[in-house]
């Protein structure tokens, strides 16, 4: 899990950073199995990520609708004009606060009852919402925000989490003596405004408060599945159908071959 993770880059200062990271992990009524997403808060105490407790992870709606169904919603149109507004105005903290509504909406209506989405849930979201949500946020960042980005660079590290936060600006060094690491406050730690310093993939915002379910079950969604694989999966269906193809017309020249030669003796 990700607290190994954590580990291998803390060592022995491991329970030091956790005590000090206590504050930003609140306590939760929900199972230690569970992993969602958590309405990020605007008070000081308030932190965006935390991988040293065990596998708790969520975002949060702002306003839904209320129903008691366990499987994904398919009543309501999904508007995602919103999230283009914001991200056109570049206003990029209202569109990381929409990003969290629209994955709530779209895990279905017991995770918009709930306020949270289960990792389990991430697979109700269809291809094509989660492949819209992308798509917007990369055009409006020149390629430099989005799912698939970070997807990439998570590839590109491994899918080792303590090194993609550190890659993405998730996580600061601190200014010790022995090589240490905190997690960024939400939000003011956090980079809003686009800049050559903003690191690639820091937007969108996935909480992995106690946990890296969430995250990777997104990450390794259908939607952002490498075109390089979706291609050799193309070819190598072709490769099949053709061989089949082949493998019949053999048989069938066989079979009136056969037919041919009867009919000769026959004669």
């Amino acid at each position: 899990m990700a607290t190994n993770y954590f580990k291998s880059i803390h060592h022995h200062h491991h329970r030091s950073l956790r005590r000090r990271h206590s504050i930003d992990c609140p306590r939760s009524n929900f199972s230690s199995t569970s992993s969602s997403f958590l309405k990020p808060t605007t008070t000081k105490t308030s932190n965006t990520l935390s991988l040293s407790q065990s596998i708790f992870a969520t975002f949060s709606l702002s306003s839904t609708t209320s129903t008691s169904s366990t499987t994904p919603s398919t009543s309501q149109t999904i508007s995602f004009d919103l999230l283009q507004q914001h991200l056109s105005l570049k206003d990029f903290r209202q569109a990381d606060e929409e990003t969290r509504r629209l994955l709530i909406v779209l895990a279905g209506e017991a995770a918009q009852k709930r306020g949270y989405v289960f990792f389990s849930e991430v697979q109700f979201i269809s291809e094509d919402d989660l492949r819209t949500i992308d798509e917007l946020w990369r055009k409006y960042s020149n390629d430099k925000y989005g799912y698939s980005v970070q997807k990439k660079i998570w590839n590109k590290v491994s899918r080792d989490f303590t090194k993609f936060f550190l890659k993405v600006g998730w996580m600061k060094k601190l200014d010790t003596e022995v090589e240490q690491y905190n997690y960024r406050s939400f939000p003011s730690e956090f980079t809003w405004e686009m800049n050559d310093e903003t690191p690639e993939g820091h937007l969108p915002l996935t909480n992995a408060l106690r946990g890296t379910q969430l995250l990777n079950r997104i990450l390794s969604h259908p939607a952002f599945e490498e075109k390089k694989k979706k291609k050799k999966k193309k070819k190598k269906k072709k490769k099949k159908k053709k061989k089949k193809k082949k493998k019949k017309k053999k048989k069938k020249k066989k079979k009136k071959k056969k037919k041919k030669k009867k009919k000769k003796k026959n004669h």
